[in-house]
C-alpha cells in the first residue's frame, strides 16, 4: 500500500503533469497560430510583391504616356503654327485677288469698247473677280 506521503507525492505529480499538459496544448495551439501567421504573411507577402510590379509597370506607363502627350503637345503647337502661316497667305491671296478684283473693274470698263482682245481680257478679268468672290470666305 501507498503511504500518506507517497499519495500526496502522487497528486502533486498529477497535478504537475496536467498543468504540464495544459501547458504544452497551450502551446500547441499557438504553434499552429504561428503557422498559420507565417502562411498569411507568406501569401501577403507575395500580394505586396505583385502590387509593387504593377506599381512599376504603372509607373512606366505614366511615363510613357507623358512623352506620349509632350509629343502631342508639340504636334499641335507645330500644327497650329503651320495653320496660322497658311491662313496668312491666304488672307494675302484675298487681299491681293481684292485688288486685282477691283483693277479689273476698271480695265473691263476701258476695254470693253476697244476691241476683242480687250473684250477676252475683260472676261479674265471677271474670272478673277468671281475668284475673288469665292476667296472671302476664307479670310
Amino acid at each position: 500500500m501507498v503511504s500518506g506521503e507517497a499519495r500526496e507525492l502522487m497528486i502533486i505529480f498529477r497535478s504537475y503533469i496536467q498543468k504540464v499538459l495544459d501547458q504544452w496544448k497551450k502551446l500547441k495551439a499557438s504553434l499552429c497560430k504561428i503557422e498559420e501567421m507565417k502562411k498569411r504573411i507568406e501569401e501577403l507577402e507575395y500580394a505586396l510583391q505583385s502590387c509593387e510590379h504593377k506599381i512599376k509597370f504603372l509607373e512606366g506607363s505614366e511615363e510613357r504616356w507623358k512623352e506620349q502627350l509632350y509629343h502631342s503637345q508639340s504636334q499641335i503647337q507645330n500644327r497650329d503654327f503651320i495653320m496660322g502661316r497658311a491662313m496668312a497667305q491666304v488672307r494675302e491671296v484675298v487681299d491681293h485677288l481684292q485688288i486685282m478684283a477691283i483693277q479689273a473693274d476698271v480695265l473691263s470698263v476701258k476695254y470693253v469698247l476697244e476691241s476683242d482682245r480687250g473684250q477676252e481680257l475683260a472676261s479674265l478679268l471677271k474670272e478673277i473677280k468671281a475668284l475673288s468672290i469665292r476667296a472671302k470666305p476664307y479670310l
